[in-house]
């Protein structure tokens, strides 16, 4: 016994050394590494080039240990590696205790990784799960524990990590969310930072400030378990809370904009540690009009209607951004309500029943009854409690009748409605119910006006995007948008159609307060209650949605789609359009087109 154990322990100690020299073998290049490496910057560059958002280095510098204040440390070691000085790199207790956990909890809900573990893969490795890279990850955690003293390698960490809003390392995380260099952070300031580590996108609080502040006193807790601080100071630190900085650009509806570019830098590219450039959709005129009508409309009207918030996105054909307002305050609020508010869409969804029912072969001409309908013991009514009898599609559509639209659902197939809505771009739930056709089911502004955005070029999908291209400092080009690629999701022919009995609802529909003097379309929405109201509508030039309400879910005072929504809709578009010759709907423009190729056998549509 005592041999073969012999035996098994040099086959153990040969296998085991072989693995660490295969996987040293293929570490990446580990000399250049410098203890005080700068955080990179983040510009944002609008569409004429200014630089309308920095994000990183701009505001911050690498700091050492002892420029910190001491509970900023100690937060992050509290939350995230209490054993930091007692390890070497790894940490097996820590690693037990977290199989342990998951293994009893039968999901994820702890990771053995030490911080200097966590600087190996942000440093060098991707963040792909697997042994191979988990192996390289403990190498390089012990080659930084021997190359580096403990303060330097948690000095290192804290000004390279990533802390959402496009802030990486503490300093410029620091300036970002409030206004000062990580040096002068309070301790809930510092458990706050601390607390972004976890999930940096979803816990800023430039995003939703709720599970921040809740992150935030799981920190203080963590703290005061750790001994770093009594627990009265943990209690009058949650107490004092902390104000949020405006961040760079100022209280502009463009903060909206370039927060939701900046959480998607590193899902193109990944963390290089380089200056970057980032050219992107917006445009500064029109974002300054969308901002300047948002605000006047809100001052004007808010208190009479009871809607204290809006929200507007305005896209090119081919989905790009040129315009976005998240809120009526940036600094009240950072949540973006055009990306991130689930809000049900009304009869704004409406436009995807009628045009699943064009690609059924119905035509708009063809008559559906708008009078009363029971499924399922459900009896909806139109909002005006009016009935017409037998009305062409177009003319439902244009009244937007409630019951004319659950009966034309019921007669096509729920399912066809959902896949049609599906191929456009929305992405949520959409529970096959009698009352889908109603827009009781939930999507965000951005992902909506890019379903119509479809419609408004002729039929080709549209996924919006913000980025055009990443550059390093150098100039090297690191991302570059390609288009969508999505393809046809409609016939021209289709997309004239609907294009046509939208076009309904701004002359002689619910949209009335839309109209202008060159060719648009659009729909309005409004959900239950009054509890949201939308427009969403286009040019030959812009598509342009427009949603109020409240970040609470209280009702409105009968804020239709055709009030408020379509009077903000008309002012950011009649000033947009200023200077631009009126011209034909893209649909209208293809489909005649395609009618000339036909008459004419020398010339051909591709």
């Amino acid at each position: 016994m005592f041999k073969w154990a012999a035996v098994a322990a040099i086959w153990g100690v040969v296998i085991v050394g072989g693995a660490i020299a295969y996987f040293a073998y293929q570490l990446p290049d580990i000399d250049n590494l410098s203890a005080q490496s700068r955080t990179p910057s983040v510009r944002l560059l609008s569409t004429d080039g200014s630089i309308f958002s920095t994000s990183g280095q701009v505001h911050g510098e690498s700091l050492s240990i002892r420029e910190m204040p001491a509970h900023l440390p100690r937060a992050v070691l509290a939350i995230e590696d209490r054993r930091f000085y007692q390890h070497f790199g790894v940490d097996p207790w820590g690693v037990i205790r977290a199989a342990v956990t998951n293994l009893t909890s039968g999901r994820v809900a702890q990771g053995g990784s030490t911080i200097t573990q966590q600087l190996a893969k942000n440093l060098f490795l991707t963040p792909e799960r697997s042994f191979d890279r988990k192996a390289k990850e403990m190498l390089l955690a012990l080659w930084l524990e021997h190359k580096f003293t403990k303060d330097e390698i948690l000095a290192i960490y804290l000004n390279r990590v990533y802390f959402g809003a496009g802030t990486y390392g503490v300093d410029a995380a620091a300036w970002r969310y409030f206004g000062h260099s990580a040096r002068e952070v309070t301790v809930y300031q510092a458990a706050m930072l601390a607390g972004l580590l976890k999930a940096p996108s979803r816990l800023s609080p430039s995003r939703d400030r709720k599970p921040a502040d809740d992150r935030a006193r799981q920190v203080l807790a963590s703290m005061v378990e750790a001994g770093f601080i009594e627990s009265t100071a943990a209690a009058r630190a949650a107490q004092q809370s902390t104000m949020l900085a405006m961040g760079p650009g100022g209280n502009t509806g463009s903060r909206y904009f370039a927060d939701w570019v900046l959480d998607q830098v590193a899902g193109y590219i990944g963390y290089l540690g380089k200056d970057l450039i980032v050219t992107t959709t917006l445009e500064p005129g029109l974002q300054r009009v969308a901002e300047e009508e948002t605000r006047a409309i809100l001052a004007r009207e808010s208190g009479a209607r009871n809607a204290s918030q809006a929200s507007l996105v305005a896209l090119d054909l081919d989905g790009g951004v040129r315009a976005m307002v998240g809120g009526r305050d940036y600094l009240e609020s950072q949540f973006n309500r055009a990306t991130q508010a689930q809000r049900q869409s009304g009869s704004a969804f409406k436009t995807f029943v009628y045009l699943a029912a064009l690609q059924a072969g119905w035509k708009a001409t063809d008559l559906i009854e708008d009078t009363p309908i029971t499924v399922r013991n459900w009896s909806p009514v139109n909002i005006d409690g009016r009935y017409r009898g037998p009305v062409t599609l177009t003319q439902a559509l244009a009244q937007s009748s409630n019951v004319a639209t659950v009966r034309l659902s019921e007669r096509i197939g729920r399912g066809r409605v959902i896949e049609t809505a599906r191929r456009l771009g929305l992405s949520g739930t959409l529970d096959n119910h009698p009352s889908l056709p109603l827009g009781v089911d939930e999507v965000n502004l951005l992902e909506l006006t890019g379903a119509y955005g479809a419609i408004a070029n002729g039929g080709q999908g549209v996924q919006p995007y913000g980025i055009r291209e990443i550059r390093d400092a150098s100039g090297a080009v690191l991302f570059r948008h390609g288009g969508s690629g999505i393809g046809p999701v409609m016939s021209p022919q289709e997309a004239a159609s609907i294009t046509d009995m939208l076009t309904r609802v701004i002359e002689d529909g619910t949209g009335r307060a839309a109209r202008l003097p060159r060719p648009v379309a659009g729909k309005t929405g409004t959900s239950q209650d009054f509890r949201d109201a939308w427009f969403i509508g286009f040019s030959s030039d812009l598509v342009t949605g427009v949603w109020f309400g409240n970040d609470d879910g209280r009702p409105m005072a009968k804020v239709t789609g055709g009030t408020l929504p379509a009077m903000l809709w008309r002012g950011f578009m009649e000033r947009s359009h200023q200077g631009l010759p009126p011209r034909p709907l893209v649909a209208h423009s293809l489909v005649r087109i395609q009618q000339a190729a036909n008459t004419n056998p020398l010339m051909r549509l591709d």
